[in-house]
């Protein structure tokens, strides 16, 4: 009689790894909307875990903490902000090229959960020294526009400015998108980064007439 090789009911280690990893990203992710929606303050785990139909120690064995939810949420979305403008920053192009993509994928990423978490909750709810590892982040981004910009008045692509003023200006405008808005709005991502980086490349006056 042969004998036949039993096959394993249970998942491998890999497989309920990925499996856990995906069941805290939704966690985080379920938490970073009501933060957006109620504020961090207003917000408790135990509505987190009616979003997500599980029982409120459930979340105990993805999250320790509130604070470490907003942590992760605000890392989350400072590195997709991060790795963003590095990643144009490896493409072709001028410089000019690259600070315009990146300022798309910018307004693109605060208008998603974790990007909206940064700049609607961001990390001043945390404990000081949580808030110093997430501004090492931002220093990081501003960083990254900076020298782009620093780039293309090298290159002659960008007129002469304080790359200090700039960076802060252009964050400070993406930025603000994620407070104002709304999915039902009647523009969508790529439409509202089109015209906000018009404006800030071109400003509201028009090109002088030459005389």
């Amino acid at each position: 009689m042969s004998s036949k090789t039993a096959v394993s009911p249970w998942a491998s280690v890999d497989d309920r790894q990925k499996v856990r990893l995906d069941k805290r990203e939704a966690v985080l992710q379920a938490a970073a909307q009501i933060f957006n929606e109620k504020g961090f303050q207003s917000t408790n785990l135990d509505e987190v875990a009616e979003r997500l139909n599980v029982t409120k120690p459930t979340l105990y064995y993805y999250v320790r903490s509130k604070d470490e939810i907003l942590f992760e949420c605000v890392k989350i979305g400072l590195t997709m902000l991060q790795e963003s403008i590095q990643e144009v920053g490896a493409q072709g192009g001028t410089a000019l090229d690259k600070l315009k993509a990146a300022m798309r994928r910018y307004a693109e990423i605060v208008t998603m959960d974790f990007g909206q978490c940064v700049i609607r909750v961001g990390e001043d709810p945390l404990p000081l020294e949580s808030q110093l590892k997430l501004r090492r982040i931002k220093a990081v981004i501003d960083a990254e526009f900076r020298q782009l910009i620093e780039q293309g008045i090298a290159e002659g692509t960008i007129k002469p400015c304080d790359p200090k003023i700039a960076a802060f200006t252009i964050a400070g405008t993406l930025s603000w998108i994620a407070r104002w808005y709304r999915p039902s709005g009647p523009l969508k991502p790529d439409e509202i980064a089109d015209q906000c980086i018009a404006l800030l490349l071109t400003g509201l006056c028009p090109p002088t007439k030459a005389e």
